[in-house]
């Protein structure tokens, strides 16, 4: 049972009460007994209106299941006269409150924005805060190495005896150095001559000299892309340059491995690479109850203080990494020294508004006990301990906002109402505080079809808080499979990529952004490269992202952080927002608005689901092992995200949204008859030995196969599919986090 001590109507877990007491309110100038007199308040208050959100979906979902059990099918374009036509649907979806009317004029009015969101572009992380040397390793990963990048990375070919190998392979890494000499005449260009004959950098009368091979000086095309340098001026250890907002650190040191081998004793391209990233409390964690939670809050405290450590050990040494100190330069024009930002902007993804957690109960007005809301308790904790980042403002110190703001990422909103709510639960937190009114920005996640239709009411809805908007292709998926699960089977997994929603969804977020007036204020933002290891197609397809205006995306590793970063050299995103601010301007805002959902509203179901044995048995066999490989961590280790082999053993980076869009697919597909319930059991008993086999290098693993009667697991993923008509707007927490608790209940 777990001890608790009762605050109010509230009744605290009596390590998160500690918790509290002991490690976050001193400091923050918030006394103990205002906090949990303000605490019980907001619960007492915007608990049931949270109750209440949760009720509107469900009563959405039953109009819309009632509605396309009636007229089956996709939705026809243009057709008025068909009960199916678009006029049609979006007469109904209207009706019931689905669609509300786009406002006039939405103007954006957030401030105190970081440069990182409001005025650079780059790369994102998105890590789980339970693992401290994952959140490290993002925090630090706001520069990262260029030649580590491309030596480890399939981006270099391993041709012409380029090996990787054990130990260094110097044609592989004179591959490296000529590659990154391109990036440098790409991005900093010389008035004469280039970087690939570099013999010499020095610093003259404030501008860069290169000394070429032939004995000629060059300088910069641009001069003023010369920032400053360390060491001294004429052999300066460091130069620092600027292109598109974004710095390069060019090292210099002759004494090293690679710099003695190199003409102007280059050892590495050091790139400005993750701007930003989310600390995540949500989807890539596992975490049920108030021991996960104090270990979560406490990672989230230790990065704002400065204090979160992790012992390291590699190539049988071991240290201790910390957060990275700032970088400082001596200026290329002025006496005052040039200091950037050693680590990356951080926000916090707190949950979203469905799920509830034991770490506190309440007293309800009926007077019952009921776990409290997870987003009210992530807003009150998470809040307060950023306070001990705004407290530095003007002091010493390893800062995350200079510009004093809490970065909030808020998921799994349906639409502007629950926008709404978000906002008035952090106003009502930041008086609780004593904050300014909107000192907490919000990242609002575009990943329901319900926000997709109706975004630009739902930046209205937080117009001083908006910092980031994001799309999400797989929880988006997820949600458009389960909302309109009745209409009929949903095309291949595969195909999702290609259908019409698709793409009017991505160009929709941030034409809608622009309109809002996020350029200069906020992040427009497109979603994650998966596969972590084929780094060489990440950088033939991701430089899509900035192309599409975005001036950020998520990548899975610093590594790949550092790769995207070039992408955004390639590109300059502010000045293609801009144009395209112009354009969407001159666009008439109501044809707009319909021709996008008759784009956006176009369901990817098929009459006609007419596959081969050997196509759904293929479609099955990927979805299940991707459920199980990942369902297996979560349930009996509590990983909440890694990089699981997938059917052909390539490592996917896999989290809760991945697992929705799996399992709601084979949910569809047996609602339809396209597949019965045996041949899905038979499935998941052949997948459980394949994933047993991808794990067996793994000590704390648990075999499924033979054990499907006893392995929690192997329960909880088949239940994913089974029950999965009936989990709210398909969501897979509901299921995870209650088996989780059985395992957790059984040690």
């Amino acid at each position: 049972m777990t001890q608790r001590i009762a605050c109010h109507r509230l009744q605290v877990a009596s390590n998160l009460h500690q918790f509290i007491e002991s490690k976050v309110l001193p400091g923050t100038g918030v006394a103990a007994a205002d906090f949990w007199r303000g605490f019980d308040a907001i619960v007492a208050d915007l608990a049931p209106k949270n109750t209440a959100l949760l009720a509107e979906r469900d009563r959405l979902q039953t109009e819309l299941d009632t509605w396309h059990k009636a007229n089956p099918g996709p939705i026809t374009p243009g057709d008025s006269s068909s009960p199916r036509g678009m006029l049609a649907y979006q007469k109904f979806l209207t009706s019931i409150g689905y669609l509300v009317p786009a406002p006039k004029k939405v103007k954006t009015t957030t401030d105190n924005v970081d440069a990182e969101l409001a005025r650079q572009a780059g790369p994102q992380l998105v890590v789980p805060i339970l693992n401290a040397r994952y959140a490290l390793n993002a925090a630090n990963a706001r520069w990262g190495s260029l030649y580590d990048a491309l030596y480890g990375t399939d981006v270099i070919s391993e041709a012409d005896g380029a090996e990787k190998g054990k130990s260094y392979n110097p044609k592989r890494g004179a591959k490296v150095i000529e590659y990154a000499r391109h990036v440098l005449d790409r991005t900093a260009p010389l008035d004469a001559g280039s970087h690939l004959d570099s013999v010499g950098y020095s610093v003259r009368v404030g501008k860069l000299a290169v000394k070429l091979a032939s004995g000629k000086t060059a300088g910069l095309v641009d001069a003023k892309q010369f920032i400053g340098y360390q060491g001294n001026m004429g052999k300066p250890t460091s130069v620092l340059l600027q292109h598109n907002g974004l710095h390069l650190d060019i090292q210099i040191n002759a004494a090293t491995p690679i710099g003695k081998t190199d003409p102007a004793g280059l050892c590495d391209l050091v790139l400005e690479a993750a701007l930003s990233t989310i600390l995540d409390l949500e989807d890539s964690v596992a975490v049920v109850d108030a021991d996960d939670k104090v270990l979560a809050y406490s990672n989230w405290l230790g990065i704002l203080q400065g204090t979160l450590t992790e012992s390291v050990t590699k190539d049988g040494k071991t240290f201790t990494r910390g957060l990275n100190a700032d970088r400082i330069y001596t200026s290329a024009s002025s006496k005052k020294p040039v200091v950037l930002h050693g680590r990356s902007l951080m926000f916090l993804r707190n949950v979203g508004h469905l799920m509830t957690n034991p770490a506190i109960t309440y007293t309800a007005a009926d007077g019952s006990t009921r776990e409290i809301p997870e987003g009210i308790l992530d807003a009150v904790v998470t809040t307060t301990i950023a306070m001990h980042d705004l407290k530095l403002k003007g002091k010493p110190g390893i800062k995350n906002s200079r510009k004093g703001s809490v970065y909030i990422v808020k998921p799994k909103m349906h639409g502007p109402a629950e926008v709404a709510f978000a906002a008035e639960l952090f106003g009502r937190v930041e008086k609780m505080l004593g904050l300014k009114d909107s000192t907490v920005k919000l990242g609002i996640m575009d990943e329901e079809r319900r926000t997709s239709a109706n975004l630009m009411a739902c930046i209205a809805a937080a117009s001083s808080r908006v910092a980031f908007i994001n799309t999400g292709f797989l929880d988006r998926t997820g949600d458009e499979m389960h909302t309109a699960m009745q209409a009929g089977p949903m095309i291949r997994k595969g195909d999702m990529k290609s259908s019409t929603w698709i793409a009017a969804y991505e160009k929709n977020n941030v034409q809608v952004g622009l309109a809002c007036g996020l350029r200069g204020k906020a992040q427009i933002g497109k979603g994650m490269w998966a596969m972590p290891d084929l780094m060489a197609a990440m950088m033939a397809q991701k430089i899509a992202h900035p192309l599409a205006g975005a001036n950020t995306a998520w990548v899975p590793s610093p590594t790949g952080a550092t790769l995207h970063a070039l992408h955004y050299h390639q590109v300059d995103v502010a000045r293609l927002q801009k144009s395209m601010e112009k354009a969407v301007k001159k666009l008439d805002a109501k044809r707009l608005r319909a021709e996008t959902l008759s784009a956006l509203l176009q369901i990817p179901v098929t009459t006609t689901p007419d596959w081969s044995l050997e196509e759904k048995r293929q479609e099955l066999d990927n979805n299940a092992q991707g459920i199980l490989g990942y369902v297996v961590r979560w349930i009996d280790q509590g990983v909440g995200c890694s990089k699981v082999p997938d059917i052909h053993n390539i490592g996917l980076m896999e989290d809760r949204a991945t697992l929705r869009i799996s399992s709601q697919h084979m949910a569809n597909w047996l609602l339809h008859g396209v597949v019965t319930q045996a041949q899905i059991n038979e499935t998941f008993q052949r997948m459980a030995a394949v994933v047993d086999g991808q794990n067996v290098g793994d000590k704390l693993y648990k075999p499924m196969a033979r054990n499907f009667d006893t392995s929690m697991a192997y329960k909880a993923a088949t239940d994913l599919v089974f029950k999965g008509l009936v989990q709210p707007s398909g969501y897979t927490e509901p299921l995870l986090h209650a088996w989780r608790l059985k395992v957790k209940a059984s040690h």
